[in-house]
């Protein structure tokens, strides 16, 4: 059929079929790899006319679809998103926490059981569906459309905090340019008598007094607001312009930031992997971290927080994977992008832990040499009262303590401690061991703005490694941002219809006035609570129910056929058996873990205390439980109201907005339900599929296929009605495909 021709209304029910059919062979002739979209809208005469759709398109014309100019584009989008700030700070951390590199074993178990799984079915129903989290769940089971509603207060919830690291990343880079860097070492007071240094400084260090105190400015608590701090208020003002500015035009202008955000990482990362491992003390950090400690992985404690990290990697519940894919052209395959960018998620974590510990080993080899010169003048100090020079071996010469090894300090210490064992303690002695500055678990903030930038100030040009460093963190930070943004305002838009500009302008002006929170002296506090509480079991939930929606109210069968008809191939049986059985059940024990932790563990966060200048851990006042639960609850509600709405036909199942549309390969068709139009057998009594209701579930009907050709009428196998229009002889014309 020429592409230019008309859909002419026919009055015959054979005639309708064929009517159908060139429809869709139309459609492929229209169709420009992943840019362009056509529209077919109804013209007073009844006729289907069609038209190219120009953004911005009013008077009865629906907005065109974006999608991706290129396939790279897609995938360096999902990667950027799902490889993070986590990554860096996380997994490390995790790490060396439970077992070193004999907790690569559990992770890679659960991301085949849970991560590959859930991260190929959120790709498959956005591309199939090709809407934002909120329509794909309306349209699965318009009951647990609550879910994609949850999704988006989720995703609001992790940006309003997420997007405050990223601000502090900045703070970072901006004084990165000066030699040597401001955190190098700690201030000193002068008075009219003396100079001396900040006590909270000696008392602590000088990277974690800049964090504390000049960086954040921190309260001893959380009832302490003590008023914004005016740097990090101009830092997050930035945050929000930058993801602002990228996120503006849709995937149009984030997808060509990607190229920038999501690949510059990986450049520093090898960079600072190759410079680390060119000092003193890398090989040790590395050891450490692979050396295997195969007892722990017997605890269930390892294997709850290896799939927590697996299911927050891949950015799983936060319908940025369903929004970015939702993009694609319809027939990509989504199968071979969700094993890519989980395995380049899985290698990512394991190059910035290769990082981090080459990094650490040379932190830990400086400390313990200063360990050893401090307890070595110790040692000076107590000759000839205390120690007997005769304990001291021959070799040693204690009048330059400089050139005394780590090795020959050792040896003093078993020396003394065999001779004076009962005295020892009162010695003061520390045993400076390289093992005891590694197994100092850092993870989160502590790890990038207090471990990271002591290591660097010991780096030759400090100021070049500092810059590329945070650099680094905000573009990781950005990648993730983009994702989560996008997870709120692609549903947004096509649920409500709202013009994205408008719609990102101002989600990102709340968010920055709501964030003033987290840039007050007690910001970091709000900050501990939103990270624990208002994503993790809400997240969990929405998962649980994205999968229980799909195999079990859609049916996986029919999932299946959808996949085949999409992809051109059946997936393996093994996505069948996780969907329906297993991944559930690992979810299920999953949420039930972590709902168990977190009831037995009462709500705390690490306060800094200025004047003792360590850290303390305190319980939220009751105020702050009030927040805490109502964090989780508020992320939840969206998915009661919507069932119980729905349940008592308080809202009509049928009901998705103002207009219906469906999309295949970039093709947006729209049909205006009519009045009149009610009966679904309208298209079997000769109607064109522009005058007949809308397919959406539970409205539209297809036929079921018989050698007769007959006008039965049979369901879905979710036990809802079908998506197609008609299927009448059509043996080429798969059910999915329309």
């Amino acid at each position: 059929m020429p592409k230019n021709s008309k859909a002419v209304k026919r009055e015959l029910d054979d005639d309708v079929t064929e009517s159908v059919r060139d429809l869709l062979s139309n459609e492929d002739a229209c169709d420009d790899s992943f840019k362009k979209s056509s529209l077919i809208v109804d013209s007073p005469e009844g006729e289907g006319k069609e038209c190219d759709v120009e953004e911005g398109a009013s008077d009865g014309e629906e907005e065109e679809r974006p999608a991706w100019n290129s396939k790279l584009q897609y995938i360096l989008a999902q990667v950027g998103f799902s490889v993070g700030l986590g990554n860096v700070w996380r997994f490390p951390y995790l790490c060396q926490k439970n077992g070193g590199g004999a907790y690569l074993v559990p992770y890679l178990i659960l991301l085949v059981l849970i991560g590959i799984p859930l991260f190929f079915l959120e790709l498959a129903v956005g591309q199939r569906i090709r809407r934002g989290s909120i329509g794909v769940w309306n349209y699965i089971s318009p009951r647990l459309g609550g879910i994609g509603f949850a999704s988006c207060v989720v995703c609001f919830f992790v940006a309003l905090y997420y997007n405050v690291i990223i601000s502090w990343s900045l703070f970072y880079f901006s004084q990165s340019f000066q030699q040597p860097l401001p955190w190098h070492e700690c201030p000193l007071v002068k008075n009219k008598t003396s100079t001396y240094v900040v006590p909270e400084c000696e008392k602590s260090s000088a990277t974690t007094y800049y964090w504390y105190r000049e960086a954040l400015d921190i309260s001893n608590n959380i009832s302490e607001g003590g008023g914004l701090n005016w740097k990090m208020t101009v830092c997050l003002l930035a945050a929000w312009s930058m993801v602002c500015l990228a996120m503006i035009k849709g995937i149009q202008s984030s997808g060509k930031v990607m190229y920038f955000s999501s690949l510059f990482p990986y450049v520093v990362l090898i960079c600072f992997l190759v410079r680390a491992l060119l000092l003193k003390g890398s090989i040790d950090g590395i050891r450490h971290m692979f050396t295997p400690k195969l007892e722990i992985m017997l605890e269930a404690k390892v294997w709850r927080e290896a799939a927590t990290q697996v299911f927050f990697a891949l950015g799983l519940g936060f319908g940025g994977v369903i929004a970015f894919s939702s993009y694609n052209k319809r027939d990509n395959n989504c199968h071979f992008d969700a094993v890519l960018v989980s395995f380049i998620n899985f290698f990512t974590s394991v190059l910035a832990t290769l990082v981090v510990f080459a990094v650490l080993g040379f932190k830990a080899n400086i400390m313990n040499s200063k360990c050893v010169a401090l307890n070595t003048n110790k040692i000076v100090a107590l000759l000839g009262s205390d120690i007997d020079q005769s304990l001291i071996p021959h070799h040693i010469n204690l009048t330059q303590v400089s050139q005394v090894t780590a090795e020959d300090y050792h040896q003093m210490i078993q020396i003394i401690k065999g001779v004076k064992e009962d005295e020892y303690p009162k010695l003061g002695l520390e045993s400076c061991s390289i093992e005891d500055e590694l197994n100092q678990a850092v993870q989160g903030t502590g790890l990038a703005f207090i471990a990271f930038t002591e290591a660097m100030t010991h780096f030759p040009a400090s100021p070049f490694w500092s810059v590329m460093f945070f650099l680094m963190l905000i573009n990781l930070g950005l990648g993730s941002m983009f994702g989560t943004i996008e997870g709120i305002l692609t549903p947004l838009i096509d649920t409500f219809k709202v013009r994205k500009e408008f719609l990102t302008v101002g989600c990102c002006v709340l968010a920055f006035s709501i964030g003033l929170l987290f840039v007050q002296r007690s910001g970091n506090y709000f900050v501990t609570m939103f990270d624990d509480y208002s994503a993790t079991l809400p997240l969990l939930i929405v998962v649980v129910l994205e999968n229980v929606a799909i195999a079990w109210f859609y049916g996986i069968d029919k999932f299946f056929e959808d996949l085949k008809d999409m992809l051109g191939f059946t997936p393996y049986r093994f996505y069948y058996y996780m969907w329906k059985y297993i991944t559930p059940i690992l979810l299920l024990l999953l949420l039930c873990a972590s709902f168990i932790q977190l009831t037995m563990t009462p709500p705390s966060y690490s306060a800094w205390i200025q004047e003792e200048a360590v850290e303390k851990t305190l319980h939220f006042p009751p105020w702050g439980i009030v927040v805490c639960i109502s964090l989780v609850v508020m992320a939840m509600m969206p998915v009661p109201v919507v069932f119980c709405l729905r349940y008592f036909n308080i809202i009509d199942e049928n009901t998705s907005g103002l207009s219906t549309v469906a999309y295949k390969k970039g093709r947006v068709i729209k049909e205006s339900p009519r009045p009149e139009d009610d009966d679904d057998a309208s298209l079997i009594h000769g109607k064109t599929p522009s005058e007949a209701p809308s397919p959406m579930p539970g409205k539209s009907i297809y036929r079921k296929q018989s050698g007769g050709g007959g006008t039965e009428v049979d369901t879905a196998p979710n036990g809802r009605y079908g998506i197609g229009y008609l299927m009448a002889d059509m043996p080429d014309m798969p059910e999915s495909d329309l």
